[in-house]
């Protein structure tokens, strides 16, 4: 590490936070010129100041001490001036590389399946579609098979993916090429935003990964609409075709439309939006089905949906592409985070413990956790 890496970390980290320099100061019990020495890169701090200053940060001093490898091959958009935009990539970085390093480590590495859905999805219209029923295919997915599982499906097809909260409801994840150690998918787990756009924003990042990886620079922070309705297409025709979607609608013919609505989403795991999405052409003779949902549902349950509180990360005529309900508490009938939780990670490090590869601290490095809380989970782990 040299006095550069540590000034550049502490502006980084310190911004992410949005604490000034004088805050910080008296918060590590340094004078503020002492401080912004430090942070200057005029002066290397003693052991005890760079403890005292991390404390203040909350984070631990390896934070502050290690280089940030900075991604370029990664597409990272946001529908709203992100502050903590350089840290989320720094902790991408760091989390990146210690999944390729475990991978090594154990040789678990896992090739990726998809590499040619790229090349042989052809331009048009339909390109989302055609490109997600390719995948699902080189995924060993039948035409009619829901998924129940996206990270772990991920996860077998040689994409990393990595849950991190991010408060912000215009920022739903990112995704990163393979030059940079991926294919990756980040997705935004922030407690405020639904499972289901989870979900959504995986397999959204997924068709991006496949379709636009010419459009992977770090510094472009602007949406590209044609992209993004790809994208929106190929995660809508990926969660739920169009096929099993039509036959599983009809089973629930003799429910009310709310009730079926909710319990065809819940087979998918995908929005109400999204069902609503699907349905909206099938029904245009009935009158506008989105209406008549919102009015039902307020009629079932006394409270109101509205359309207002949709994110505006995507423009006006992209809002009924599927792209699903941003806000958790606006998402009827939600799935709980149980159900979007990437499990390999974990499995590598159990394995790597286990084999004495790496030690217990390490390994709650590695999986953002407390030694205590590590400890306890190695205690509960059974065969």
């Amino acid at each position: 590490m040299t006095s550069d890496d540590l000034a550049a970390n502490l502006k980084r980290v310190r911004g992410a936070k949005g604490v000034s320099q004088d805050r910080l100061a008296g918060l590590a019990g340094l004078s503020r010129s002492a401080y912004r020495n430090i942070e200057g890169g005029k002066v290397e701090p003693r052991v005890r100041s760079l403890e005292a200053i991390a404390r203040g940060l909350g984070v631990p001093v390896r934070e502050l001490l290690q280089p940030a490898r900075e991604l370029r091959h990664v597409r990272f958009r946001s529908s709203k001036k992100l502050r903590t935009r350089q840290q989320i990539l720094s902790d991408v970085g760091r989390w990146l590389d210690d999944y390729s390093a475990l991978e090594e480590l154990i040789g678990a590495r896992r090739p990726f399946r998809l590499q040619g859905v790229s090349t042989e999805a052809a331009a048009g219209q339909d390109r989302g579609a055609v490109a997600a029923r390719m995948a699902r295919a080189a995924m060993g997915l039948s035409a009619d098979e829901p998924i129940r599982d996206i990270c772990g499906l991920l996860d077998s097809a040689g994409v990393k993916v990595f849950p991190k909260p991010v408060a912000s409801d215009g920022f739903f994840g990112l995704s990163v090429g393979p030059v940079d150690g991926g294919p990756a998918v980040v997705v935004n787990t922030w407690e405020r935003i639904s499972v289901e756009r989870w979900i959504f924003s995986a397999a959204h990042e997924l068709g991006h990964l496949l379709l636009h990886l010419d459009d992977y620079e770090h510094e472009r922070d602007e949406e590209n609409a044609v992209h993004e309705r790809e994208a929106d297409a190929f995660a809508a025709e990926f969660l739920m075709p169009d096929g099993v979607f039509q036959r599983e609608w009809e089973e629930t013919y003799g429910l009310s439309l709310v009730d079926r609505v909710i319990k065809v989403k819940r087979i998918f795991r995908v929005s109400y939006r999204t069902v609503l999405h699907r349905l909206a052409p099938t029904y245009e003779g009935w009158g506008n089905i989105w209406a008549r949902f919102y009015a039902e549902y307020k009629r079932a349950t006394g409270r109101s949906l509205t359309r207002s509180d949709e994110p505006s990360a995507l423009a006006a005529a992209a809002f009924d592409s599927g792209a699903p309900e941003a806000l958790r508490g606006h998402e009827p009938d939600h799935l709980s985070a149980g159900d979007f939780r990437e499990d390999r990670l974990s499995g590598l490090v159990r394995r790597a413990i286990e084999a004495e590869a790496i030690s217990l601290g390490r390994g709650a490095e590695i999986l953002g956790l407390s030694l205590m809380d590590m400890r306890a989970r190695s205690a509960s782990w059974v065969r």
